[in-house]
């Protein structure tokens, strides 16, 4: 039977990450939005920080004793076992770039004895194709196309590399940390390699449009709502030894059948 303290929670994120599609629709592709910098020299905008205040305030409202990580903004200590973590517009560089492929991501952690931390709900709304995929933990992962009736999220059942799309975000960063060759092994071995990069690829993944997403470099904001979706889906997010993980700081979303065969490729450097 369904957990109802998740599934309460994952209403209210389905709501709020809707209520925040339509705030940052109004600087999508506005000639006037404001870029800044952040310290690690990765933009933001107006969208991101009004996005996390809105949903902040959401969540204030409706589960004020929730601690909540966000990209933006400092951390609210929480009072019992429960933590959101935020990404207001994950691909802020495809948003500024006037790209549709960047979403609204909303996950929630659920902190057991001994800091045990286990994502249970994920929503990754995408604002500019007005879709969303989300799971909540036994409850299976679904997908919802504009007015449509969610379907089912699985990933797919490919075995063969051969036949495989594999994604990644930003080419550089596999150089930058010494994984040239795993990278230039999965580019000869699929059928096809993308840039479809950020959440965006990790969700082709979640709903069997891709095979193999890898992300060199991940904060815990990024991946909350991944982990959850994808093995309600069927499939993995997992970092580069194979753990199921949001902390170590670098990302993979395959489907089940490519696991093995992708933890092989990405750790023969």
């Amino acid at each position: 039977m369904p957990n109802t303290d998740y599934q309460s929670r994952l209403e209210f994120a389905l709501d709020a990450a809707e209520q925040a599609q339509g705030l940052i629709l109004k600087y999508y592709q506005n000639q006037d939005l404001a870029i800044d910098s952040k310290k690690d020299n990765t933009p933001v905008t107006e969208a991101d920080r009004g996005a996390e205040l809105l949903i902040r305030e959401l969540l204030e409202k409706s589960f004020p004793e929730d601690g909540i990580l966000g990209e933006e903004f400092p951390e609210k200590p929480g009072k019992n076992q429960f933590r959101w973590i935020l990404d207001p517009i994950d691909g802020t560089k495809s948003f500024v770039h006037g790209v549709p492929l960047f979403g609204c991501l909303i996950g929630l952690e659920e902190i057991g004895e001994n800091d045990e931390r286990h994502c249970v709900v994920g929503v990754c709304r995408f604002p500019a194709l007005d879709e969303v995929v989300y799971a909540a933990k036994g409850s299976g992962a679904w997908w919802k196309i504009k007015g449509n009736e969610p379907i089912p999220a699985r990933c797919s059942t490919n075995s063969n590399l051969s036949d495989a799309c594999f994604c990644t975000t930003n080419v550089a960063r596999w150089e930058q940390l010494g994984l040239s060759k795993p990278y230039n092994t999965l580019c000869n071995g699929v059928q096809l390699t993308r840039g479809w990069g950020d959440c965006f690829g990790h969700m082709l993944v979640a709903t069997g449009r891709a095979d193999i997403m890898v992300d060199p470099v991940l904060s815990e904001w990024d991946a909350a709502a991944l982990l959850p979706i994808l093995e309600e889906a069927g499939g993995h997010f997992i970092d580069r030894d194979g753990k199921a993980t949001i902390y170590s700081k670098n990302g993979m979303s395959v489907t089940a059948a490519m696991k093995d065969q992708l933890l092989q490729i990405i750790n023969d450097k």
